[in-house]
């Protein structure tokens, strides 16, 4: 099992202490948590989160207490290869403000024909669940803070 996954209700994440599974829920990503075991304060996920459904896309951008950057992108592709360290980067550097998610537009399809994304890499920025910007195209780390500073408020 990963130590992070997304189902429709929040974060699935594994205290790094003791093991314990624990429910990080979407609409309080901003709070501290701890584990319901060992009480170790667990923190918002410094990595991109796998989205792998319709549901859990639904349900992480549309009550995500944090703005969420989704990048689709797709297996075969040469620039969402070179893209992926600058998305983990992002990810770490603003983890507890933004969280970060990755759409594999051959696993979900329905995601990238629904939001009519054309070329990948694309990046989408929601904020409540509304998509507030968008860019297409391989970027470096300090492109990709760019591109979201002017919608979130990132430290």
């Amino acid at each position: 099992m990963n130590a992070m996954e997304a189902d429709n209700r929040g974060l699935l994440i594994t205290c790094p202490k003791c093991g314990q599974r624990n429910r990080l829920k979407y609409e309080a990503l901003q709070r501290t948590f701890h584990c319901g075991k060992c009480q170790t304060e667990l923190h918002a996920p410094g990595i991109p989160v796998d989205v792998t459904s319709d549901l859990v896309f639904d349900a992480l951008v549309s009550r995500s207490a944090l703005p969420v950057l989704v990048d689709f992108w797709a297996p075969w592709c040469g620039p969402c290869k070179m893209v992926a360290p600058e998305v983990l980067k992002v990810a770490n550097e603003t983890a507890g403000h933004l969280l970060v998610a990755k759409v594999n537009t051959e696993e979900v399809p329905s995601l990238a024909q629904r939001f009519r994304v054309t070329a990948i890499p694309t990046m989408a920025l929601f904020k409540n669940g509304i998509e507030v910007a968008r860019q297409a195209g391989a970027m470096p780390a300090p492109a990709i803070r760019k591109f979201i500073e002017h919608d979130v408020a990132v430290s």
